[in-house]
């Protein structure tokens, strides 16, 4: 039986590697072809697929099984879950690979994209800009065709003339920013807050008014300390769960 081939990535040794490896299998799978086989390959040929010991490929493996997305089985071997529920935790903890796992394996839809002028309440990450480029889209499961989050993304001018729009039906921004613009992110700001979808927010995500939903502000610098990019997304309460990792060391 073909396993399925998961992608590659350079992992950063300063954050824990079974988190890195969980998370870019994780992309890999939800961002897989419908077509593509359900086996993965054996705890010991990911390991060395990854460059890790096989205790930290059977930690990352104990992560995607407690998600729902891969089942184990003795003898028979571990399986992607075709029905696997595409909400996960939105995680506070990562590298840039990571970031983009996260938001990897949903269909997008651009709504629009233009220059706006700078919002008020980002002001201050775009110090002597009057405008930058807004791109909104809704992503929804591509199983079930379900909206999952709305994000608006605020890019820096310059930054925003190497995008093409159909770029971010493919890509997450992040990935896009990184890969197609070829800019060097130097590091990206989390912020996640508890609150109730306004009627938009309700009507994208075909929740009820005022349900509970998690506020995600994302805001990219690169490596000069330039804000390029803050992000803005609206996720369903009852597709996505908070969580936060903290190193004892």
């Amino acid at each position: 039986m073909t396993s399925f081939a998961p992608d590659s990535i350079v992992l950063n040794r300063k954050l824990p590697l079974w988190y890195q490896v969980s998370q870019s299998l994780r992309a890999s799978i939800l961002g897989r072809p419908r077509d593509a086989p359900l086996r993965l390959p054996t705890e010991e040929q990911l390991a060395v697929h990854y460059g890790v010991s096989v205790l930290t490929m059977r930690q990352a493996l104990k992560e995607l099984e407690d998600e729902g997305l891969i089942s184990r089985h003795r003898r028979r071997g571990t399986f992607i879950e075709p029905d696997a529920r595409r909400g996960a935790p939105v995680r506070l903890l990562g590298s840039v690979d990571a970031i983009v796992a996260q938001q990897s394996g949903m269909v997008t839809e651009l709504l629009g994209h233009g220059a706006v002028p700078v919002p008020a309440e980002f002001a201050e990450h775009f110090a002597g800009v009057g405008e930058v480029v807004a791109y909104h889209r809704v992503r929804s499961d591509e199983g079930t065709g379900e909206p999952t989050n709305h994000a608006r993304n605020f890019v820096r001018t310059e930054v925003a003339a190497g995008i093409a729009p159909g770029d971010l039906e493919r890509w997450p921004m992040t990935k896009v920013l990184r890969d197609v613009v070829g800019v060097e992110i130097g590091r990206i700001t989390d912020t996640v807050q508890a609150r109730l979808a306004d009627p938009e927010t309700a009507r994208l995500l075909r929740v009820p008014l005022l349900s509970p939903i998690l506020h995600y502000t994302g805001v990219t610098y690169g490596v000069d300390g330039r804000v390029l990019d803050v992000a803005v997304i609206h996720y369903r309460g009852d597709r996505f769960s908070f969580s936060v990792t903290v190193e004892a060391t």
